[in-house]
């Protein structure tokens, strides 16, 4: 519910009913709930579970009277602040005046009460109420954007740093493996440095080639060429794509595959791509020797592929954001095996691109984790 949504509480409080009743008709309006109390004892009850915007107190009740009610709610952290409105039967001298403004009231009413004066009075109340409100929520709102533009600008900062860190070590390389081949070297030797300097292009490449997805999804640039596939062909390619990267770490690579062909409305090249990063990703968060796994199924109209790994996990408070743009598990950075960071954040946009949705899971820290991605199944 909205701020603008929650009725106002005003409190009445007198020892008569027929009081009581001829109040809240005089002051009920929209958005207004009214809190009758017959006592002092139950109007601080009343207190203790709901926000007032006005108090609007008898002054003569048997037992706890209007003033001492108001002297324990200028004592109530909660209640203090709650503007007071004295209703009496009797003239009010300059001493109960003086006792009724110290106890914190903001008026006197005489009864008979004039209803188009109290009515006025009480709505300039009720006015500020809604404004103080109001200027609340609005503060609230502010500070939650202030701390996603700080999380953003912390999250901005360590990719740039990963990617001057990625950059450069691709490019110092290519730079020395220039150099030497300038040198009278031999043939074996020269031809080692151009598949290292080969390896390092190809880096180079995939790191601009996902930035510029990146970009180009955030836009609306990116144009999805769908077709009728089979998922078994898009996983096959996923896996062809990610192999030498399981390979490299000695992972042991587990597939749980349909036999009955799953066909979707996709784009091949997209799809395959979504199921790569998430091998890719699995293999670099998991230690040397670990196991990754694939698993696809079809059911209710939904084809499901989830990645798991036995790998870093990912903690709880960080499991709603891991898809964020320059999101990243800070004391993962450096267990990762180069990258940017921002594979899951472009897996996100072309699966919803694709009117799915992806989730993860993760038992805690060196537990490894589950990306689960759902698509629309062709009838």
């Amino acid at each position: 519910m909205t701020t603008a949504d929650k009725p106002i509480n005003f409190l009445l409080v007198d020892d008569l009913e027929e009081n009581l009743l001829a109040l809240e008709a005089l002051l009920q309006r929209d958005g207004l709930t009214c809190l009758k109390a017959r006592s002092g004892e139950e109007a601080l009850e009343l207190l203790l579970e709901h926000e007032v915007a006005l108090a609007l107190l008898d002054v003569q009740m048997p037992g706890m009277d209007g003033f001492e009610l108001a002297e324990f709610m200028r004592g109530s952290e909660r209640a203090r602040h709650i503007p007071i409105i004295f209703v009496t039967a009797g003239a009010a001298s300059n001493q109960r005046r003086f006792r009724g403004y110290e106890a914190g009231a903001v008026d006197f009413i005489q009864k008979p009460i004039e209803a188009h004066i109290l009515r006025s009075k009480a709505n300039v109340f009720f006015d500020l109420y809604e404004q103080r409100r109001q200027i609340e929520a609005q503060r609230d709102e502010l500070e939650t954007a202030a701390q996603a533009l700080r999380r953003a600008d912390r999250h901005k900062d360590n990719f740039l740093a990963v990617l001057a860190h990625e950059l450069r070590n691709p490019v110092a390389a290519l730079g020395g493996g220039l150099h030497l081949l300038k040198k009278d070297i031999p043939p074996e030797r020269a031809h080692d440095i151009r598949t290292r300097m080969e390896r390092m292009l190809d880096h180079l490449t995939h790191l601009v080639d996902d930035l510029l997805d990146v970009s180009r999804v955030s836009q609306g640039k990116i144009v999805l060429k769908k077709a009728r596939i089979e998922l078994g062909e898009v996983l096959q390619s996923a896996i062809d794509a990610s192999q030498h990267n399981l390979e490299a770490a000695g992972h042991s690579f587990v597939t749980e595959l349909p036999e009955q062909p799953i066909w979707l409305d996709g784009d091949h090249t997209r799809l395959a791509q979504i199921v790569s990063n998430l091998l890719n990703n699995a293999a670099k968060y998991t230690p040397s020797g670990g196991t990754v796994s694939l698993k696809a199924e079809a059911s209710g109209g939904w084809a499901t592929i989830t990645v798991s790994d036995t790998g870093v996990g990912v903690p709880a408070d960080m499991q709603s954001r891991i898809f964020e743009i320059f999101a990243q598990v800070e004391d993962h950075l450096g267990k990762a095996q180069g990258g940017l960071g921002i594979g899951l954040a472009l897996v996100k946009q072309l699966v919803s691109l694709h009117g799915g949705v992806i989730t993860v899971t993760s038992a805690g820290e060196n537990r490894g984790s589950a990306f689960t991605v759902r698509l629309p199944v062709m009838a």
